[in-house]
């Protein structure tokens, strides 16, 4: 279906939308069209909410200037903060996390990759080189360097492994997980283990609960798997063009691509704001 083929009357009441490779511009950037849009959308009463597996400090920082009222779905949706105020979280077992911080330092062995303990109040590097650490700064906004993660005392949401080749080859040293845990591929590069049923489409869930919006109501945007669940819960689902392939065919519409603005285009004529 074209955009043009799209209704301009639907009632939305919920937008979600992934950042990476969806709603982000290939600077990594929110685009400048978008700001004007959320306020639109603002005004006939839209709530947007980012749907990241950044940590909620980086949401929050990248969203500062608009972020009163704003839900963030946090942590690939392992943790949902409204104004400062917990909606939902999902937290790994101690004994759990402790086994995949041990498995991710046996797998280092063999793969070039470090591990980020990712609790409610920063990320936790064991690894500190400087090219490690540069690629996390991006979607951590509060990070702390540790001497042994295993000492980490915060809540833990996820762990999210980074391979500087390819997740996908180093993603067999942590598939025994999946008997009690999420394990998703969430970018080329990165592999994140949450607690089983923790995943974007339940943060979604619920967000419309607290906010008594309905399926029909809800509009989501992705690109990657980690996006799957979470399309699954609005009736206007939509893949960027440059989605993996695997999600436009689970999407039920396209949008154009990131580097085209294809979340503000979709959005402007949804709402009937470019009619």
């Amino acid at each position: 279906m074209r955009l043009d083929e799209l209704p301009t009357d639907l009632d939305v009441r919920l937008v979600v939308s992934d950042m990476d490779g969806t709603l982000l511009n290939e600077r990594g950037q929110v685009p400048d069209s978008f700001w004007p849009l959320l306020e639109k959308m603002r005004g006939v009463g839209v709530v947007f909410a980012p749907a990241s597996g950044r940590q909620s400090a980086t949401l929050a920082r990248m969203f500062r200037a608009q972020i009163a009222g704003m839900p963030l779905i946090a942590e690939n949706g392992t943790y949902v903060v409204r104004d400062g105020v917990e909606i939902s979280s999902a937290t790994v077992a101690p004994e759990a996390w402790h086994a995949i911080v041990r498995a991710a330092r046996e797998a280092a062995s063999s793969f070039d990759l470090g591990l980020v303990v990712c609790g409610k109040k920063a990320g936790y590097l064991e690894r500190h080189d400087h090219a490690f650490v540069q690629q996390c700064a991006p979607y951590y906004a509060s990070l702390q360097l540790v001497s042994d993660q295993l000492d980490v005392t915060d809540d833990v949401l996820k762990l999210a492994v980074f391979d500087f080749d390819d997740a996908e080859q180093s993603l067999p040293r942590f598939e025994h997980f999946r008997a009690d845990h999420q394990v998703v591929v969430s970018g080329r590069n990165w592999i994140d283990i949450m607690r089983a049923g923790a995943n974007k489409g339940a943060a979604v869930r619920a967000l419309q609960a607290k906010l008594g919006v309905t399926r029909a109501q809800t509009v989501a945007f992705g690109d990657f798997f980690n996006d799957l669940e979470m399309l699954d819960e609005a009736d206007w689902s939509f893949a960027t063009a440059n989605a993996h392939p695997g999600i436009q065919a689970h999407a039920k519409f396209l949008a154009p691509e990131n580097t085209r603005e294809g979340v503000v285009q979709v959005l402007d004529h949804l709402m009937g704001f470019s009619v």
